[in-house]
């Protein structure tokens, strides 16, 4: 018999097991040598059964270093030979098996007394427990890190030779994790109160980058969860500091190359303090939210600027990122043609080459190309530096000219650019990930009057609906139009119930109202914890972990247990469910101490908060369908983060008691905080008035 470490890339790759899976990622890998699983009770079974460590790789397909990795040392048959005589190889989708990734990045945090991210590379004993890991490897030694293959080597030696010290080490992991995962000792609500708001605005202002806007030092994150904590501090408190705060990030972030000035949408993040050199990947769930907060921004002051924004991410979300079906896709690769970027930036002699005298000399200011390269020391990538109107005036261009040039020269330059090879498109469909785009989509479609926007969205959510939820089970993930699969998530029933709640604002249907109790029911009867409040991360009945998160900080995405709080809250007003706004107290209950003790990155179990302390606001309008329309339009246009607005049309039946006011032949308004309605409303001007007071 041929020994293992000596077969063919060939042979190796018939034991991998990953061409069939849904995931794009894991499809990425089956061509490597390595003899991967996904991960599976199987898989677990071998390495008990071999007596083996088990190397688990967790990534994503648009992750920039997890190529780098793959290329480096997953594709090459030395490394494969070594991770195969030595190891059980398996790999994770952290987008669709996002329990595992929340596990096993504490895990490394609690190891390596540092933080993660991905690729993450853990070793696990058969059980499942880690004992070491890290995040990117090379293969060969560099400055600060061990060559891949010598960790592998040592780590499969220390678990041959020291089983004790590691057994050790694996009981007081699983005793920190579950500590981790412990919410706190529930406060009586009787004992809430706005110190934690203010807290957090405070923590926020000491930490915001008064020069280029953002929170702390490169690389720099969005943080879209925080801003519109912010927003909302901004509306209910007066606080102009704090949505200061959020407009002059917005506007450094809608200058910057973290956004595509071309093409629309957001990058990931910036690696530099001033938001210009991006890590190229763009992702559905940051999109949804940024998309949202500029048209917040756009309600509040009216700058050109959040319209433009708006617009181009839109568009490029409807163009590019919506499958055929319905629903959004995940993410756009960072890389192509195996290069970071490679498809966004730019050559000085290419511009040149493409673009009239006039645009190229304007275009060369406005977007920092008369500057020294911003890429690797040899390329440009766009963002601007210099305002349209300074630079019209340099030139002597006169400012409707300006502006119909940069138009061209976008429009040229975008031409050029889907020439291109273009980045890998992860076609798969996350519920999660749909709902916060469902929901900012929404939200910018009332705001700008767009009823191409809001059409996007519904069927986004409707295709959801066809094909995730069956039989009163929701799934996280689908991909090609088929059916959904895996059981669906904390983030998923909350973040689909929040883009429910936007969409019964934007166009009411009774199917969504029915929906979005259902799906409310399903959180609570599959995932809250019943001795304690709050929400677990996975199902009652999901397969045993080495822990059962229960989490409460906002990550790249909002606490599921936050906006589940918020909507579940929301939900009961406008039900009069009492089980509904119970829950929601219950979950503050749980979590208030850790909110009150250090709020960072607790910014959406602050806005449920927020919203207990000071329930919304509920508009109910009443009447013909035409104008219906025209109320919400003229509602829509003032930012009132606090406050719902449901238009519903004669013949609209069953609806709860809260909702059903008479309708009359023309549009009567009832505005209801709490229990308690006023008198109706008969004009737009008596509604602004009473809202104002």
């Amino acid at each position: 018999m041929i020994a293992r470490h000596t077969l063919s890339r060939k042979e190796f790759a018939m034991t991998n097991r990953l061409a069939n899976e849904t995931s794009p990622y894991l499809r990425q890998h089956a061509g490597n040598p390595v003899d991967w699983w996904p991960w599976c009770s199987e898989a677990l079974e071998q390495a008990r059964l071999l007596d083996r460590p088990i190397l688990l790789s967790i990534g994503y397909s648009a992750c920039h270093w997890c190529h780098v990795m793959a290329h480096e040392s997953f594709d090459d048959e030395e490394v494969a030979q070594t991770m195969n005589r030595l190891y059980i190889n398996i790999k994770v989708d952290r987008e669709e098996r996002p329990d595992l990734d929340r596990i096993y990045q504490s895990a490394h945090q609690l190891l390596a007394q540092r933080s993660g991210g991905w690729p993450l590379t853990m070793f696990l004993t058969p059980d499942g427990t880690p004992f070491y890991g890290g995040t990117y490897f090379p293969k060969y030694p560099r400055p600060g890190l061990s060559g891949f293959v010598t960790v592998l080597e040592q780590v499969a030696a220390a678990y041959a030779t020291n089983r004790h010290a590691i057994e050790d080490q694996n009981a007081a992991v699983r005793a920190a994790l579950a500590r981790t995962a412990a919410s706190g000792s529930g406060t009586h609500p009787s004992d809430f109160g706005p110190g934690p708001l203010s807290a957090l605005r405070d923590l926020l202002s000491s930490v915001f980058d008064r020069r280029f806007g953002g929170f702390g030092p490169a690389p720099k994150f969005p943080h879209p969860t925080d801003l519109e904590f912010l927003l909302h501090r901004l509306r209910t408190a007066g606080d102009e500091h704090a949505g200061g705060m959020t407009l002059e990030t917005l506007a450094h972030m809608a200058d910057g190359g973290v956004f595509d000035q071309l093409g629309g949408g957001f990058f990931r993040y910036s690696t530099d303090d001033r938001w210009q050199i991006p890590h190229f990947e763009k992702m559905l769930y940051d999109n949804g939210p940024l998309l949202g907060l500029y048209a917040d921004a756009w309600q509040i002051d009216r700058a050109p600027r959040w319209r433009q924004v708006a617009e181009r991410t839109a568009h490029w979300v409807m163009e590019e990122m919506q499958s055929p079906h319905g629903a959004y896709f995940t993410a756009l690769d960072a890389d192509s043609e195996g290069r970071e970027g490679s498809f966004y930036v730019w050559d000085r002699d290419e511009v040149q080459s493409l673009l009239p005298p006039h645009a190229l000399a304007l275009s060369e200011r406005h977007f920092g190309l008369d500057m020294p390269p911003n890429f690797e020391n040899r390329h440009w990538h766009l963002s601007v530096t210099q305002p349209l109107g300074e630079c019209a005036n340099g030139l002597g261009i006169q400012p409707d000219d300006a502006a119909s040039l940069i138009a061209d020269a976008r429009q040229r330059l975008l031409e050029a650019r889907n020439r291109r090879i273009r980045p890998a498109l992860d076609d798969k469909c996350l519920t999660a990930c749909n709902g916060l785009m469902i929901a900012g989509m929404l939200r910018a479609a009332r705001a700008f009057g767009r009823p191409a926007w809001s059409a996007s969205a519904l069927r986004a959510l409707d295709d959801i609906r066809t094909r995730h939820w069956h039989a009163d089970h929701l799934y996280a993930t689908s991909s090609g139009g088929g059916k959904g699969r895996l059981d669906a998530y904390l983030d998923d029933h909350a973040f689909l119930l929040a883009a429910l709640l936007e969409a019964l604002q934007t166009r009411f249907r009774v199917d969504d109202l029915a929906f979005a109790e259902e799906l409310a029911d399903a959180l609570l009867d599959h995932f809250e914890d019943r001795a304690h409040g709050g929400f677990f991360f996975t199902r009652h009945d999901h397969e045993p972990l080495i822990q059962r998160p229960k989490p409460a900080h906002d990550n790249a995405t909002p606490s599921g247990n936050g906006v589940a709080a918020r909507s579940l809250a929301r939900l009961g007003h406008l039900t009069g469910e009492t089980r509904y706004l119970q829950a929601s107290e219950r979950c503050l209950q749980a979590f208030y101490a850790t909110l009150d003790r250090q709020p960072a990155g607790c910014a959406a179990l602050a806005l449920a908060l927020a919203e207990h302390l000071a329930p919304p606001t509920l508009i109910v309008l009443r009447g013909p369908a035409a104008e219906l329309d025209g109320w919400l339009g003229e509602l829509s246009i003032h930012h009132r983060p606090d406050t719902m607005v449901l238009a519903i049309p004669p013949d609209t039946q069953p609806l709860p008691p809260v909702l059903d006011k008479p309708c009359d032949e023309h549009v009567r308004a009832w505005v209801c905080r709490g229990s308690t309605c006023l008198p109706p409303i008969a004009t737009l001007a008596e509604l602004e008035h009473a809202l104002s007071c």
